[in-house]
Protein backbone atom coordinates (compact mmCIF):
# COMPACT_ATOMS: atom_id res chain seq x y z
CA UNK A 1 0.00 0.00 0.00
CA UNK A 2 1.43 3.60 -1.22
CA UNK A 3 2.72 5.79 2.06
CA UNK A 4 2.44 8.83 -0.41
CA UNK A 5 0.93 11.63 1.49
CA UNK A 6 -1.97 13.52 -0.34
CA UNK A 7 -1.07 16.86 -1.02
CA UNK A 8 -2.96 19.82 -0.42
CA UNK A 9 -3.18 23.32 -1.35
CA UNK A 10 -6.28 25.67 0.80
CA UNK A 11 -7.65 28.87 -0.79
CA UNK A 12 -9.37 31.36 1.83
CA UNK A 13 -9.13 35.07 1.98
CA UNK A 14 -9.25 35.03 5.74
CA UNK A 15 -5.74 34.06 7.45
CA UNK A 16 -8.35 32.71 10.56
CA UNK A 17 -9.59 30.19 8.57
CA UNK A 18 -6.43 28.79 7.33
CA UNK A 19 -4.64 27.91 10.28
CA UNK A 20 -7.95 26.92 11.66
CA UNK A 21 -8.15 24.42 8.71
CA UNK A 22 -4.39 23.67 8.79
CA UNK A 23 -4.84 22.90 12.53
CA UNK A 24 -7.76 20.36 11.95
CA UNK A 25 -5.13 18.25 9.14
CA UNK A 26 -1.65 18.80 10.41
CA UNK A 27 -2.06 15.85 12.51
CA UNK A 28 -3.37 13.46 9.62
CA UNK A 29 -0.43 11.33 8.69
CA UNK A 30 -1.48 10.67 5.14
CA UNK A 31 -2.40 14.43 4.37
CA UNK A 32 0.40 17.46 3.68
CA UNK A 33 -0.55 20.55 3.52
CA UNK A 34 2.11 22.10 0.48
CA UNK A 35 0.76 25.80 0.27
CA UNK A 36 -2.00 28.32 1.08
CA UNK A 37 -3.30 31.32 -1.32
CA UNK A 38 -5.94 33.84 -0.20
CA UNK A 39 -7.32 34.13 -3.63
CA UNK A 40 -7.95 32.47 -7.06
CA UNK A 41 -5.27 34.17 -8.85
CA UNK A 42 -2.82 33.87 -6.21
CA UNK A 43 -3.94 29.96 -5.80
CA UNK A 44 -3.47 29.05 -9.71
CA UNK A 45 0.36 30.41 -9.33
CA UNK A 46 1.08 28.42 -6.26
CA UNK A 47 -0.76 25.53 -7.85
CA UNK A 48 1.32 25.87 -10.82
CA UNK A 49 4.54 25.73 -8.61
CA UNK A 50 4.13 22.86 -6.41
CA UNK A 51 1.56 20.64 -8.17
CA UNK A 52 -0.77 19.44 -5.45
CA UNK A 53 -3.37 16.49 -5.41
CA UNK A 54 -6.59 17.90 -4.16
CA UNK A 55 -7.17 21.78 -3.36
CA UNK A 56 -9.56 23.28 -1.26
CA UNK A 57 -11.19 26.01 -2.89
CA UNK A 58 -13.03 28.89 -0.77
CA UNK A 59 -15.97 30.97 -2.88
CA UNK A 60 -16.11 34.21 -2.21
CA UNK A 61 -12.83 35.92 -2.47
CA UNK A 62 -11.34 39.16 -3.91
CA UNK A 63 -9.34 39.26 -7.30
CA UNK A 64 -10.70 36.22 -8.50
CA UNK A 65 -13.64 33.97 -6.88
CA UNK A 66 -13.44 30.52 -6.25
CA UNK A 67 -16.15 29.88 -9.31
CA UNK A 68 -13.29 31.30 -11.72
CA UNK A 69 -10.76 29.73 -10.21
CA UNK A 70 -12.24 26.48 -10.25
CA UNK A 71 -13.04 26.34 -14.20
CA UNK A 72 -9.30 27.90 -14.79
CA UNK A 73 -8.15 24.90 -13.19
CA UNK A 74 -10.11 22.61 -14.72
CA UNK A 75 -8.41 23.84 -17.96
CA UNK A 76 -4.84 24.14 -16.77
CA UNK A 77 -4.81 21.44 -14.66
CA UNK A 78 -7.02 18.65 -15.00
CA UNK A 79 -5.40 15.94 -13.10
CA UNK A 80 -6.04 18.69 -9.53
CA UNK A 81 -9.26 17.76 -8.12
CA UNK A 82 -11.42 20.57 -6.52
CA UNK A 83 -12.63 20.43 -3.09
CA UNK A 84 -14.81 23.42 -2.55
CA UNK A 85 -14.80 24.40 1.70
CA UNK A 86 -17.48 27.02 2.05
CA UNK A 87 -20.33 28.50 4.27
CA UNK A 88 -22.74 29.15 1.03
CA UNK A 89 -25.24 26.60 1.19
CA UNK A 90 -27.02 27.87 -2.04
CA UNK A 91 -28.26 25.02 -4.02
CA UNK A 92 -27.37 27.52 -7.48
CA UNK A 93 -23.45 27.73 -6.33
CA UNK A 94 -23.17 23.87 -5.72
CA UNK A 95 -25.21 23.47 -8.98
CA UNK A 96 -22.47 26.04 -10.41
CA UNK A 97 -19.33 24.73 -9.25
CA UNK A 98 -20.46 21.27 -10.22
CA UNK A 99 -20.47 23.33 -13.86
CA UNK A 100 -17.26 24.53 -13.11
CA UNK A 101 -15.47 21.37 -12.47
CA UNK A 102 -15.31 21.21 -8.37
CA UNK A 103 -15.47 17.13 -7.37
CA UNK A 104 -16.83 17.81 -4.15
CA UNK A 105 -18.66 20.30 -1.74
CA UNK A 106 -18.20 20.61 1.74
CA UNK A 107 -19.60 22.97 4.09
CA UNK A 108 -17.01 24.69 7.06
CA UNK A 109 -19.15 23.67 9.80
CA UNK A 110 -18.12 19.57 9.36
CA UNK A 111 -16.20 17.95 11.58
CA UNK A 112 -12.25 17.08 10.97
CA UNK A 113 -12.71 13.55 10.20
CA UNK A 114 -15.81 14.16 7.53
CA UNK A 115 -13.38 16.61 6.00
CA UNK A 116 -10.62 14.21 5.87
CA UNK A 117 -12.78 11.76 4.93
CA UNK A 118 -13.65 14.03 1.66
CA UNK A 119 -10.19 14.95 0.69
CA UNK A 120 -9.83 10.94 0.85
CA UNK A 121 -12.03 10.57 -1.61
CA UNK A 122 -12.08 13.60 -3.55
CA UNK A 123 -8.24 12.38 -4.31
CA UNK A 124 -9.68 8.79 -5.59
CA UNK A 125 -11.39 10.08 -8.01
CA UNK A 126 -15.14 9.98 -6.68
CA UNK A 127 -17.39 13.26 -5.60
CA UNK A 128 -18.37 14.14 -2.38
CA UNK A 129 -20.86 16.23 -0.61
CA UNK A 130 -21.31 16.66 3.02
CA UNK A 131 -24.92 16.36 4.61
CA UNK A 132 -25.36 19.51 4.40
CA UNK A 133 -24.84 20.36 0.70
CA UNK A 134 -26.45 16.79 -0.09
CA UNK A 135 -29.61 18.34 1.42
CA UNK A 136 -29.52 21.70 -0.45
CA UNK A 137 -28.55 19.78 -4.01
CA UNK A 138 -31.69 17.78 -3.82
CA UNK A 139 -34.07 19.41 -1.96
CA UNK A 140 -35.74 21.10 -4.83
CA UNK A 141 -37.71 18.41 -6.70
CA UNK A 142 -39.37 21.01 -9.40
CA UNK A 143 -36.55 19.63 -12.12
CA UNK A 144 -39.34 20.95 -15.18
CA UNK A 145 -37.78 24.88 -13.78
CA UNK A 146 -34.53 25.56 -16.37
CA UNK A 147 -31.50 25.45 -14.51
CA UNK A 148 -28.31 27.42 -15.16
CA UNK A 149 -26.03 24.29 -14.68
CA UNK A 150 -27.54 22.74 -17.80
CA UNK A 151 -29.01 25.37 -19.90
CA UNK A 152 -25.87 27.92 -19.38
CA UNK A 153 -23.45 25.06 -19.44
CA UNK A 154 -22.61 25.66 -23.08
CA UNK A 155 -22.59 29.01 -24.03
CA UNK A 156 -21.27 31.00 -21.08
CA UNK A 157 -18.22 30.78 -18.73
CA UNK A 158 -18.86 31.02 -14.99
CA UNK A 159 -17.58 34.43 -15.00
CA UNK A 160 -19.47 35.44 -17.77
CA UNK A 161 -22.41 34.17 -15.54
CA UNK A 162 -21.25 36.25 -12.55
CA UNK A 163 -21.09 39.51 -14.95
CA UNK A 164 -24.48 38.78 -16.57
CA UNK A 165 -26.39 38.52 -13.39
CA UNK A 166 -24.83 41.70 -12.24
CA UNK A 167 -25.79 43.62 -15.05
CA UNK A 168 -29.42 42.31 -15.40
CA UNK A 169 -29.95 43.46 -11.93
CA UNK A 170 -29.45 46.70 -13.77
CA UNK A 171 -25.40 47.30 -12.21
CA UNK A 172 -23.19 49.52 -14.01
CA UNK A 173 -20.23 48.17 -16.32
CA UNK A 174 -18.01 50.33 -13.41
CA UNK A 175 -19.83 48.75 -10.38
CA UNK A 176 -19.84 45.23 -12.17
CA UNK A 177 -16.02 45.66 -11.99
CA UNK A 178 -15.72 47.07 -8.59
CA UNK A 179 -17.88 44.34 -6.79
CA UNK A 180 -16.18 41.72 -9.05
CA UNK A 181 -12.66 42.87 -8.20
CA UNK A 182 -11.76 43.65 -12.10
CA UNK A 183 -10.98 46.21 -14.70
CA UNK A 184 -13.96 47.86 -16.43
CA UNK A 185 -12.74 47.15 -20.06
CA UNK A 186 -12.41 43.15 -18.62
CA UNK A 187 -16.45 44.06 -17.66
CA UNK A 188 -16.62 45.20 -20.96
CA UNK A 189 -15.01 42.63 -22.82
CA UNK A 190 -16.94 40.17 -20.70
CA UNK A 191 -20.45 41.73 -21.90
CA UNK A 192 -19.50 41.77 -25.70
CA UNK A 193 -18.45 37.80 -25.30
CA UNK A 194 -22.16 37.28 -23.55
CA UNK A 195 -23.88 39.10 -26.45
CA UNK A 196 -21.98 37.28 -29.29
CA UNK A 197 -22.44 33.74 -27.33
CA UNK A 198 -26.17 34.59 -26.56
CA UNK A 199 -27.35 36.72 -29.85
CA UNK A 200 -28.54 38.98 -27.81
CA UNK A 201 -27.61 42.62 -28.55
CA UNK A 202 -29.90 44.67 -25.91
CA UNK A 203 -29.56 45.36 -21.99
CA UNK A 204 -33.26 44.07 -21.82
CA UNK A 205 -32.94 41.43 -23.85
CA UNK A 206 -30.35 39.84 -21.42
CA UNK A 207 -31.82 41.06 -18.32
CA UNK A 208 -34.28 38.66 -20.01
CA UNK A 209 -32.37 35.90 -20.24
CA UNK A 210 -31.08 35.72 -17.31
CA UNK A 211 -34.38 35.72 -15.57
CA UNK A 212 -35.99 32.94 -17.54
CA UNK A 213 -32.44 30.97 -16.90
CA UNK A 214 -32.68 31.65 -13.29
CA UNK A 215 -29.45 33.94 -12.57
CA UNK A 216 -31.66 36.80 -11.41
CA UNK A 217 -34.92 36.40 -9.20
Amino acid sequence: MSTEKIRIVLVDDHPLVLEGIIARLENEPSLEVVGSANDGAQALTLIAEVQPDVVLMDISMPVMSGFEATERLRAEQPNVRVLILSMHESREYILKLIQCGAAGYVLKDVSSDELITAIKTVYSGATYFSAGASQSLFSQTDFQTPAPASELKEALTCREQEVLRLLAQGASNKATARQLDISVRTVETHRQNIKTKLDIQTAAGLARYAIEHNLID
